[in-house]
């Protein structure tokens, strides 16, 4: 097949979205399918344009990937702005929208079979979905975060009327797609929710490559890097550090276990980041990280005793983090801030301990009770690894996403 794929991240990202995507893309290529992506330069979570790449210009990438395959990137200019506020996302999106059109309207010759676009961002899904019927290709809609819905829940956007217009717009787009997918059960039933027909409505896990990460010892190594003594007890948060991951409460986790035999090892980047390290300042029983590259990505989540997910309370199913994959993957425990009947409470119940959003004070109870229970952790992380293996192998998923993918096409 020839597939076009649309978005504003992508690899060499090392977390969310832009992970998920390169990763789909080098597989499908892998299969023999050719693939083309109309892309952004790198700049996510620092909210930088990566070294090496341009934010002005225009660039094609032809990556070297397995199998019979071919892979070209097409990468768009865009302004990231410094500190992304709510007015400053909307137009860092635009401008992305805007340079992005030029490129998307060249495949027209090329004749794709699939138009695959990813929200967020939802205003790149126009473009896409005017591609895929001016070539008589199948439109697909894959919804990793209710974009709209976060804007609002999270205070980045305000406005009755202003709302009301979003996602009067949300919905029309929504319903003109061939498939919409998205990555929970919960997230699935709000497609019903804004209109999408059971017939059209997709679940695409995210996934995890369960013969890479996989449970092993702790790395030594990076123990050491950290002062870390061996057999001391880690509780690992890794991912983005922006408004959605409820980080905040942190802090005040780190003191409340100050003087408790367990080191926090917080690994990530994004706009609240600083704000974290300021309210960590002075505890010895924290370390920062940045993000680590893909060699040294299983050694970090085999670094935790205890995986960490915060969560803020008003993004309950807007999102689904996708770090917890790789959480799950690795067999170790999760504790989780997670609101009852969310899909995060569901899933973390049977392989970690779940606490209500923003409460500090059970969060750490919760990592004190795994430092002092062995057993427990032993059993919450098989189940962990086993529902990693059950529910979220990549290979599994892409392979049916892929037949999914045959099935709709119309040429």
């Amino acid at each position: 097949m020839r597939i076009l794929m649309h978005g504003i991240n992508f690899s060499p990202e090392l977390t969310g979205i832009g992970r998920y995507t390169g990763e789909m893309a080098a597989w499908l290529a892998s299969r023999g399918h050719q693939v083309r992506v109309v892309t952004a330069p790198p700049y996510y979570p620092q909210w930088r344009v990566a070294a090496g790449w341009s934010r002005l210009r225009h660039r094609i990438e032809r990556p070297t990937v397995a199998g019979t395959g071919r892979l070209t990137v097409v990468r768009c200019p865009l302004w990231v702005p410094q500190r992304p506020t709510g007015i400053r996302r909307v137009l860092h999106l635009a401008s992305f929208v805007l340079s992005s059109l030029p490129a998307m309207l060249a495949q027209l010759g090329w004749r794709p079979h699939v138009v695959w676009v990813v929200e967020p961002a939802l205003g790149c899904a126009p473009q896409a979905l005017l591609v895929a019927r001016l070539s008589g290709a199948a439109a697909w809609l894959h919804v990793q975060d209710f974009e709209v819905d976060a804007a609002f829940e999270l205070g980045l956007l305000r406005g009755r009327t202003l709302r009301a217009a979003a996602l009067g717009f949300e919905r029309w787009l929504l319903r003109r797609f061939d498939r919409v997918s998205t990555i929970s059960a919960r997230m699935l039933q709000r497609l019903d929710d804004k209109g999408v027909e059971p017939r059209r409505r997709v679940l695409l896990r995210n996934w995890v490559d369960v013969s890479r990460v996989r449970p092993a010892p702790p790395p030594a190594a990076l123990r050491r890097e950290l002062g870390i003594a061996d057999g001391g007890f880690v509780a690992l948060y890794s991912g983005n550090m922006g408004a959605k991951q409820g980080l905040g409460m942190l802090g005040e986790v780190a003191r409340r276990l100050d003087g408790v035999p367990v080191c926090l090892v917080l690994c990530g980047d994004g706009a609240a980041r600083g704000e974290l390290q300021a309210s960590c300042a002075g505890l010895a029983n924290v370390r920062f990280l940045p993000l680590q590259d893909e060699a040294r990505f299983r050694d970090l989540l085999n670094l935790a005793d205890v995986h960490l997910l915060p969560q803020r309370a008003d993004a309950a199913d807007l999102v689904m983090p996708s770090r917890l994959t790789g959480m799950l993957a690795s067999g170790r425990p999760v504790v989780a801030a997670a609101s009852t009947g969310t899909e995060v409470a569901t899933v973390v119940a049977d392989c970690g301990l779940v606490v209500d959003p923003g409460d500090a004070q059970a969060f750490a109870a919760a990592i004190e009770r795994l430092i002092t229970d062995a057993g427990l952790r032993q059993r919450l992380g098989q189940a962990a690894r086993d529902y990693a293996l059950r529910e979220l192998d990549r290979d599994a998923i892409l392979q049916r996403f892929e037949a999914q993918l045959a099935g709709g096409r119309t040429t």
